[in-house]
């Protein structure tokens, strides 16, 4: 669960930081999400692999959309690398604990990582489902978070939003998902589709998009169930297996920014410094296409497929222990 503390927001400078946070919280959970699909074997894990893809594609949609509400009030986005282990920005945990992320090879602490993060306030319980309780905090959810974002911006003036300021609108790489936000009805909807995409409906698993919030993809492939339609009272119910293999996983290692790459051997090397120039490279396009250069949207994905060609560079160059392979380490450094 993402808890985030929350202050009264009583001016556009305060929903400003609050959006800042929002937008490095969506780009904090890539990376931990992408280690988890790249060091799926390939050719295995089908079902898992088509989830995690589609939550990763959403999160970058939600990071675009968030950073659309900031430029349409007045702000200027700023990615800001995170650092693993460590927490995503803000006053976040989980249970009334910081929750720290981890970099963490496709399995199942992964996938409990990645429910961690995206668990609503109330997880349905359906037949056959066994939830851990969760302790009362006083913290509040990203949708929370959210939700009383929204409720400040509806009291804006029209003048307070700036029409067509750096606004994401490619149809490229993301049709039909990316919008303009130029006023509260289309910040509204922004805020909409991120917390439905991510927790789904307080009622219901499914999104406004009528598919599997990401706490139920990440909980499917976490039991290895299908979460499917019935006649419960929930509406769902666990059905047959979904075909996941925690043993058809690269033998990555956990966390790699921990790592000491210089005693690896020189392949290791290459690959991570690869990995890095990459990940340096799509943090820097994708800060300039959030601030008004939209040509650098397309750059940043070329960028994104440059990490996947390095990432499986990487996976297959072993390190000083011959049984063990790093994965990207994410890290930024300025080229």
């Amino acid at each position: 669960m993402i808890l985030l503390k929350l202050s009264p927001i009583t001016s556009i400078a305060q929903a400003q930081a609050m959006l800042e946070t929002a937008i490095n919280v969506e780009f904090g959970t890539l990376p931990p999400y992408l280690y988890a699909q790249l060091t799926i074997l390939p050719g295995s894990n089908a079902p898992a692999m088509a989830r995690l893809q589609s939550i990763t594609h959403q999160e970058m949609i939600h990071l675009c959309l968030a950073a659309n509400i900031l430029n349409a009030l007045g702000g200027s986005p700023k990615l800001n690398a995170p650092t693993y282990p460590g927490p995503l920005p803000g006053d976040i945990g989980h249970e009334g604990q910081v929750l720290t992320l981890h970099i963490l090879p496709f399995g199942k602490p992964a996938m409990q990582q990645g429910m961690n993060i995206e668990t609503p306030v109330d997880p349905i319980v359906f037949p056959q489902l066994k939830m851990l309780e969760l302790a009362a905090v006083k913290a509040v959810t990203i949708g929370q978070f959210y939700e009383a974002l929204d409720a400040y911006l509806k009291t804006l003036p029209a003048a307070a939003w700036h029409v067509g300021r750096n606004q994401i609108v490619d149809k490229q790489f993301f049709p039909g998902q990316l919008f303009a936000v130029n006023n509260y009805a289309d910040a509204h909807k922004a805020i909409q589709v991120i917390v439905s995409e991510g927790e789904g409906a307080s009622d219901s698993p499914l999104d406004f998009g009528k598919e599997l919030a990401h706490f139920y993809r990440f909980e499917e492939i976490y039991r290895d169930q299908v979460l499917t339609s019935s006649d419960s009272k929930q509406g769902f119910s666990w059905g047959g297996p979904l075909g996941v293999d925690y043993t058809k996983v690269y033998p990555a290692i956990a966390d790699p920014q921990l790592h000491d790459f210089s005693k690896e051997p020189t392949a290791a090397r290459q690959a991570q410094e690869a990995c890095t120039i990459a990940y340096s490279a799509m943090v820097d396009s994708l800060n300039l296409a959030l601030n008004g250069n939209a040509a650098q949207l397309g750059i940043a994905v070329r960028k994104m497929f440059d990490l996947r060609m390095a990432a499986i560079q990487a996976l297959h160059a072993p390190l000083a222990d011959k049984h063990k392979v790093a994965g990207p380490a994410f890290i930024y450094k300025k080229i």
